[in-house]
């Protein structure tokens, strides 16, 4: 299977904190490191970016209030590769799938890194997706950090992804996860309302903030306490990227092992210690409401009974 991006142009308008820095760096945080450093170079050398409408070098620095554009030149055609991965499957029919996705494994390829990811396993089992998003995210109508395990739906057609896309956006399905925090939550319930928008130091990552960016609830119950951790079972009522990720740090406990967002405090985590733990929606035909729940992985497990019995 081929992709092909579509040409685009982004611009933005150059800030304090990037003043004097380099063009081609700053590009590729604009671009949240999607793009490689070096690949911006070329696109300089080639004129697709400008400053003030006006060609540059990459040892260009920016000055604040210059206006950066960058015009995407067409993508190279990416190979998609259907391969025989390993595939939890929890619930399938002709509509749709759902998945209890592995820690690690990315759920979507990129320009660049075509292979591995739950998309070439889907596609291998599936044979029929749906087209929506693409053929780059063929049946994703919603994702779940690489290292963040648990339940996951794909659409196999554009009337399922339409109605299951439409219902993450009125947030009627339910999404609940179970997480490991460092820290003795005071209260055993709790809400954060908080609105997420990118960290100005790092592209990367999502801070919290006092106006504008996106609003984000994240519901939480403290399910077991382990004295400097707890266990804590939460819901989604909106589904920003790194929502419980960036949410959970602004209140002071960051999840175990998260390696962007906060530290393991001495626990050794191969990423966060984050679970899709159950995950329900109305089906795009029959209308019935279904419900699925997966066990947490193995080294959640692990790590919970070592902090039970230490």
């Amino acid at each position: 299977m081929n992709d092909q991006l579509e040409e685009e142009t982004q611009q933005w308008e150059v800030t304090s904190e990037y003043n004097k820095q380099r063009i081609d760096k700053y590009v590729t945080e604009m671009m949240n490191d999607e793009v490689s450093r070096s690949q911006i170079q070329l696109w300089i050398e080639q004129g697709h970016v400008t400053v003030n409408d006006r060609t540059v070098k990459s040892n260009h620095k920016v000055s604040v209030g210059e206006n950066v554009e960058v015009r995407i030149p067409e993508a190279e055609s990416v190979d998609i590769v259907a391969e025989d991965l390993p595939l939890e499957i929890v619930y399938e029919d002709s509509d749709m799938i759902v998945v209890n996705k592995a820690r690690g494994m990315v759920v979507h390829p990129a320009v660049g890194h075509s292979s591995g990811t739950l998309v070439n396993a889907l596609m291998f089992h599936c044979k029929d997706l749906s087209g929506i998003n693409g053929e780059i995210r063929p049946g994703i109508v919603h994702r779940i950090d690489k290292d963040t395990s648990g339940l996951l739906m794909a659409a196999k057609n554009d009337k399922a992804h339409t109605s299951l896309a439409e219902q993450l956006k009125e947030h009627s399905v339910t999404r609940i996860y179970k997480a490991l925090v460092r820290g003795n939550i005071a209260h055993d319930h709790g809400t954060v309302e908080a609105n997420l928008a990118r960290d100005t130091k790092d592209r990367k990552m999502y801070t919290v903030v006092s106006s504008g960016g996106k609003h984000a609830i994240t519901h939480f119950n403290v399910v077991e306490r382990f004295g400097d951790y707890s266990l804590l079972e939460l819901k989604l009522e909106t589904g920003r990227t790194h929502q419980i990720r960036a949410h959970m740090k602004f209140i002071g406990h960051p999840l175990v092992g998260d390696p962007m967002y906060g530290n393991s405090g001495g626990i050794k985590m191969q990423g966060q210690a984050l679970h899709a733990a159950t995950l329900g929606f109305t089906h795009p035909t029959s209308g019935e409401r279904l419900e699925f729940s997966a066990p947490m992985p193995d080294d959640m497990e692990d790590l919970l009974n070592y902090l039970r019995n230490r």
